[in-house]
């Protein structure tokens, strides 16, 4: 898969799955950017860890929608074109009824759904009125497992994703006639430091051996499926939702 002249943007690009996702385009020809919001340091890493020029980091929180609008627009204008979209940015938020106050039930959800839909949706939003433009594009959200199992304690998360998932298999329908592929991927737990808690405490081997294989899956694992999904050959999984689980759960 030859990535070469197309120009990317991965949201929460600058650790883990973003990061790992970056560096599968630029070794294959692309240009990237990634966004990030508060290690400026590891943005910067990635961004001299990748293949070829022109890349750059750019920073934006995610759940702001004028921070959004204006990194679309530094996107765009420094590339001109954009190719190809990952909505990779998210957060994983505790909020468990039964101990939660209202106030904090409430934040969790506000925060959650900010950054893992209606962020996503507002890049959409963007890239998709440029690549109509140039009749062609491949937007890629990252969705979870738990969209489809529920994430008890977490419950905002799967919602969260559960709306991506409709965002996806939505916008495929309305974009398809523009030559726009929107599809997604639904990892179970990464390798990633927002995991890193849960694999690394009481339960981390009982999460692990969720999956046949006895382990969860790495950054480049999931950063193969998207790079796949945003290939020309992969235009006709439009509206997909691809599990990346190990067969931790099966639907």
């Amino acid at each position: 898969m030859d990535f070469t002249g197309k120009n990317i943007l991965i949201t929460g690009g600058s650790r883990g799955i973003g990061k790992a996702t970056a560096i599968a385009f630029a070794e294959r020809g692309g240009r990237v950017c990634i966004n990030f919001l508060k290690n400026k340091k590891a943005a910067k890493a990635t961004i001299d860890s990748l293949a070829g020029e022109g890349h750059f980091a750019a920073k934006a929180d995610m759940g702001e929608p004028d921070a959004v609008r204006q990194l679309m627009e530094t996107v765009i204008g420094e590339f001109g074109t954009l190719n190809v979209v990952v909505n990779n940015a998210g957060i994983y938020l505790p909020h468990p009824i039964a101990e939660s106050s209202y106030e904090e039930w409430q934040e969790a959800w506000k925060k959650t759904l900010d950054i893992n839909l209606f962020a996503a949706a507002n890049v959409c939003y963007f890239a998709a009125r440029q690549m109509i433009r140039q009749e062609s594009g491949h937007i890629i959200n990252v969705s979870s497992r738990g969209a489809f199992r529920g994430e008890p304690e977490h419950t905002a998360y799967g919602v969260s994703k559960a709306g991506l998932n409709s965002l996806t298999q939505s916008l495929a329908r309305e974009l398809g006639k523009y030559g726009i592929s929107v599809t997604a991927v639904a990892p179970g737990f990464v390798e990633t430091d927002m995991a890193q808690e849960f694999l690394e405490g009481k339960n981390g081997k009982n999460i692990k051996n969720q999956s046949p294989m006895g382990r969860v899956a790495t950054p480049e694992e999931v950063a193969h499926a998207i790079v796949f999904l945003a290939s020309e050959k992969a235009v006709f999984v439009t509206g997909g939702i691809i599990d990346v689980n190990g067969a931790s759960y099966l639907r």
